[in-house]
């Protein structure tokens, strides 16, 4: 089933970009469009894992790095039986973490700085066990590729703007686009991007807190995590890239204006409503 999730995403997310570039360059935008595509499908499948830790400027650790996430992420890695993903921290204080990778051989999971020092053992186990679970879940490539596709349709639709603002198609000689459609690019694509990206996200978040909570036995635990992230002080902001917040295990965007409407992730509350229920042995709906 997820293998034709990823072949729909690959397939709809390249009808966006080959849509977008058809606007901003007519017939010949379209073909470069879909020559980038393809680029894209193959570095999102091999290496956009790499991509998003390097934006990040992640940090891979080993035990003698950091001894108690390392021995954290081994434990529920062997109680998973899987193997053990690399582990990385991120340097920035906004509490957050997040998974990624291609499959069970090849998966990291990244926290930050900011999230280790507000959280206990109990906690960091509940947060561990919900990105484990992501793995297990295979989830990873399904966010993964889309974070990196829809990034590439929102660099397309900025250059979809420049060429209004500079009146690209006026000088260029280009007669096979025009700006009503070069303004439906500039809106639609990153808003269809970000709907994609919603609808694969919200309902796996509530399995992945689930699950990674019955690995652990740290409903509560996850719960207690989810609680102080939500509450942080300093929050990881990513209002200016919000393709990749369907990534984290708490939406790590502001909630200001317009983006709150597209929230990659369900209502905290209500996450740490469901956890608390199946704590005490209540079932979820």
């Amino acid at each position: 089933m997820n293998g034709l999730k990823v072949t729909f995403l690959i397939l709809l997310m390249t009808m966006l970009f080959v849509g977008v570039g058809y606007a901003l360059g007519g017939r010949n935008g379209m073909v470069i469009a879909f020559c980038l595509a393809a680029v894209m499908n193959f570095v999102s499948y091999w290496y956009s894992d790499k991509i998003i830790l390097k934006l990040y400027r992640a940090r891979e650790i080993s035990e003698v790095d950091h001894r108690r996430l390392y021995a954290t992420v081994s434990m529920i890695s062997q109680e998973a039986m899987m193997p053990m993903p690399k582990v990385y921290i991120l340097p920035t204080k906004g509490p957050n973490a997040f998974a990624t990778g291609r499959n069970e051989n090849h998966a990291a999971v990244a926290v930050t700085e900011g999230l280790l020092e507000i959280l206990n053992d109990a906690e960091l186990r509940g947060v561990i066990g919900h990105e484990i679970a992501h793995i297990k879940n295979k989830d990873l490539l399904i966010g993964t590729i889309a974070a990196t596709l829809a990034a590439a349709i929102g660099i397309l639709a900025s250059m979809a703007r420049w060429a209004m603002i500079f009146g690209g198609q006026s000088r260029g000689g280009n007669r096979d686009s025009n700006p009503i459609a070069l303004i439906i690019a500039m809106i639609v694509a990153p808003l269809a991007a970000m709907l994609i990206q919603m609808a694969i996200s919200r309902s796996r978040e509530y399995k992945a807190d689930a699950k990674g909570a019955q690995m652990t036995n740290q409903y509560l635990g996850l719960a207690s995590a989810l609680e102080k992230i939500h509450k942080a002080p300093i929050k990881m902001n990513l209002d200016s890239r919000p393709e990749m917040a369907h990534l984290f295990i708490a939406n790590p965007l502001s909630g200001r204006k317009f983006t709150s409407l597209f929230s990659t992730h369900p209502p905290v509350e209500k996450r740490i409503e469901k956890l608390q229920k199946l704590a005490s042995g209540g079932f979820d709906n």
